[in-house]
């Protein structure tokens, strides 16, 4: 893949970002019809670099040509959305994929069922529409929702354990599910002070 052909390649994934992330801004506003009551905390987002795609490609056993990575990769354009509690994005997930002109392609939910070193987020997978003069076409964008507490604990954990042998990985494994309950508790205990569900029944019965 050459780098004229990633740049072309790319263009219709970055179109897809920024139309998921309107659509994201404009649920933020009014998910539940008050400013001082938005779910969403920030917003990351990012395409693949071409070395990130070639790579991934490899692993898969492919040749490292565009048609492979539109036909294998669905993690092209990514967006990471972090909200203050689990309510929000279970709220936004639903409201999302109710939207006609979206496409779930896959989804899971490791917050209901964590991965078995703690990681929690709830990932999904949309193919969202790009208008072009030729047509119209369906591009995957990834979704990753997570609270404050589970994007600190994955943060932490990417960076003290990612691509790193260690001769104390068992330990640390179950040092990092440790951490991820405690932030779990935490993460209760905040929730006793969250009144966007108040909120949202509020605002949907007007």
């Amino acid at each position: 893949m050459t780098d004229e052909e990633y740049y072309e390649f790319i263009r219709p994934y970055e179109d897809a970002k920024q139309m998921l992330l309107t659509r994201l801004d404009v649920l933020n506003h009014n998910l539940y019809g008050e400013a001082s009551a938005r779910p969403i905390h920030n917003i990351q987002c990012r395409i693949k670099k071409k070395r990130s795609i070639e790579e991934k490609l490899r692993r898969k056993g492919k040749e490292e040509t565009v048609i492979n990575a539109k036909d294998y990769l669905q993690d092209i354009a990514g967006v990471r959305v972090i909200c203050y509690f689990v309510d929000d994005i279970y709220n936004l997930t639903e409201l999302l994929k109710s939207q006609s002109d979206l496409i779930v392609i896959k989804e899971r939910d490791y917050i209901s069922s964590p991965k078995p070193n703690g990681y929690r987020s709830y990932h999904v997978i949309v193919g969202v529409p790009v208008y072009c003069l030729d047509g119209m076409e369906y591009f995957p964008v990834e979704i990753q929702f997570r609270t404050m507490s589970m994007d600190f604990w994955a943060s932490m954990e990417h960076r003290i354990s990612y691509k790193k042998e260690r001769a104390d990985k068992e330990q640390l494994k179950d040092e990092l599910r440790e951490y991820a309950n405690m932030l779990v508790e935490i993460e209760g205990r905040f929730e006793q002070y969250n009144e966007t569900d108040h909120q949202l029944e509020k605002h949907q019965s007007k």
